[in-house]
């Protein structure tokens, strides 16, 4: 049996390279391998305001970025969370059996919260609800960046509770980490990873900028102290741009200290920056082809919700099963 994998992306902000390299690119690489899933996960989006018409114009964006970046609809499956309702039903099933200590634990809730004035339950139940996106399709493989794997141990810790409570029932969910590209940080502060919520012009190159922009975010970008690249005392800046650099290119480090050692930092910034908008430049006229042609694209989304359907009531089914949940009989 194929095993499956799932992840998914908010539909808030915009996507930017640190995305595509950190997920989507890897996504589409791995996607022919396994029973692919990949949501767009707007119940998550709406943890924190979101201005209604923009929240669904950019559910159709994030859509067709994924289209543009290579995900296959012939062969994977994306989804929008919020069109498959088991979603919902199975975070609530779940947020019954988790122990609110293991929620308080949370590192992202703790600095999102000390973050805002008010916070909203959905942001301390955010965890909960990621678990019941992995387990709702019995995922065996969860592509998820360093910043999420607190998130993804709590869903194997909340399966292993469910099994135990109530006899084998969800699949316990294993990770895959990208091993290039996994981590771009923040062109203005290469100590903090990249963000679509950042604010600011100079943070991130969205995967929709065009070329002029991308050459004027990467050209401001903070580098050191340095005259040049030295690989032995590059500071944060410099390996942020090599790192993006190699993740586009596969170069291997030889070839990147071959190539960029000693180089001023002008001249490595317009190679990152040369390399950046040709990558993203086939993504881009792929975008304009595919949002030229809304139904194509909402036929996409509604045969993906379609096909993961029956395995989402199936296991809704199985888990009301098992705890007793009333159903009609007919």
């Amino acid at each position: 049996m194929t095993p499956r994998v799932l992840s998914g992306i908010q539909p808030s902000g915009n996507l930017h390279i640190g995305n595509y390299l950190g997920a989507l690119g890897n996504w589409v690489k791995m996607q022919h391998d396994y029973e692919s899933i990949f949501c767009i996960v707007d119940l998550h989006a709406i943890t924190v305001y979101q201005k209604p018409e923009e929240l669904r114009a950019k559910v159709r964006e994030i859509a067709a970025l994924f289209l543009a970046a290579g995900i296959d609809p012939l062969h994977s499956r994306i989804v929008v969370q919020s069109t498959v309702a088991a979603h919902a039903e199975l975070a609530w099933l779940l947020t019954c059996v988790t122990p609110m200590g293991w929620l308080e634990r949370m590192t992202q809730f703790k600095a999102k919260a000390s973050a805002q004035e008010s916070v909203g339950d959905g942001l301390f139940q955010y965890p909960v609800l990621m678990a019941a996106d992995i387990l709702l399709y019995q995922a065996n493989i969860v592509p998820v960046g360093e910043d999420q794997m607190q998130h993804l141990e709590l869903a194997r810790d909340i399966a292993q509770r469910f099994n135990s409570l109530y006899g084998e029932t969800f699949t316990m969910p294993a990770t895959r980490l990208p091993l290039v590209g996994a981590r771009v940080m923040g062109l203005d502060d290469p100590t903090a990873k990249m963000s679509k919520s950042a604010s600011g012009t100079g943070h991130a190159v969205a995967l929709l900028d065009p070329p002029d922009r991308i050459k004027k975010t990467i050209m401001r970008a903070t580098t050191d102290s340095n005259p040049g690249v030295d690989f032995e005392t590059m500071g944060p800046g410099v390996q942020n741009l090599l790192n993006i650099f190699q993740a586009f290119s596969d170069w291997s480090n030889d070839q990147m200290k071959a190539h960029f050692e000693g180089m001023r930092y002008g001249d490595l910034k317009k190679q990152v920056a040369e390399m950046t908008i040709s990558k993203l430049e086939p993504i881009q006229k792929r975008y304009a082809e595919i949002t030229a042609d809304p139904a194509y694209l909402e036929s996409v989304l509604k045969a993906g919700a379609d096909a993961v359907r029956p395995t989402a009531d199936a296991t809704v089914r199985l888990v009301k099963e098992r705890m007793g949940i009333y159903t009609e009989t007919t």
